[in-house]
């Protein structure tokens, strides 16, 4: 069931609960008019049975929240898992290429490459390209770095690609830094 249906649901036992409440206010006010005694142990048992039943619905919200929360790990992964299978079925496409069909091995790989990127703007999985970028150590890792004609501190090679999921770093981009000019 939907978090929004089981609002509805618990707005519903609310009202229901409160109706019984005031039915039992109501029958508690009529016993307090002929016996004090007997409207105390009323109203006591009023409490204990609002207090069960209490407890009886936290309970059950507790068990419901923590299948809820045990699913949701489950199949937190499932949209994505489906996506990436559209990948797999191209890569088996392209495995089953004739031998020395290389043009139709590259369009597999090609139709593959393609799934992949539909796939990762689909789940705002991003990209890295740090090429000619200054390097910065919170979306980049330096592997080394090495002289060359850009300024200091700029990435001239990328070894591995960074991504980021939502704009959180996944990631780093592995790259080489200029040191500047021998």
């Amino acid at each position: 069931m939907s978090k929004k249906k089981h609002a509805e649901k618990d707005v519903r036992k609310e009202k229901e609960l409160s109706k019984e409440a005031e039915a039992v206010e109501e029958l508690v006010e009529e016993i307090v008019q002929e016996d004090p005694l007997e409207a105390a142990q009323a109203e006591v048992a009023e409490l204990k049975d609002k207090l069960l039943r209490t407890h009886a619905e936290m309970d059950n919200l507790r068990k419901r929240t923590a299948r809820e929360i045990e699913d949701s790990r489950k199949f937190a992964v499932e949209r994505f898992s489906t996506a990436l299978l559209d990948v797999v079925d191209n890569l088996e496409r392209a495995l089953e290429v004739e031998e020395g069909n290389e043009a139709g091995l590259r369009d597999g790989v090609k139709l593959t490459f393609d799934s992949w990127h539909t796939m990762m703007t689909k789940f705002e999985l991003k990209r890295i390209d740090a090429v000619g970028e200054m390097f910065d150590p919170h979306k980049h890792e330096a592997l080394s770095k090495m002289p060359s004609d850009e300024p200091d501190g700029t990435v001239i090679a990328q070894h591995v690609a960074g991504y980021t999921l939502h704009g959180r770093l996944i990631r780093a981009a592995k790259v080489l830094v200029s040191s500047g000019p021998a």
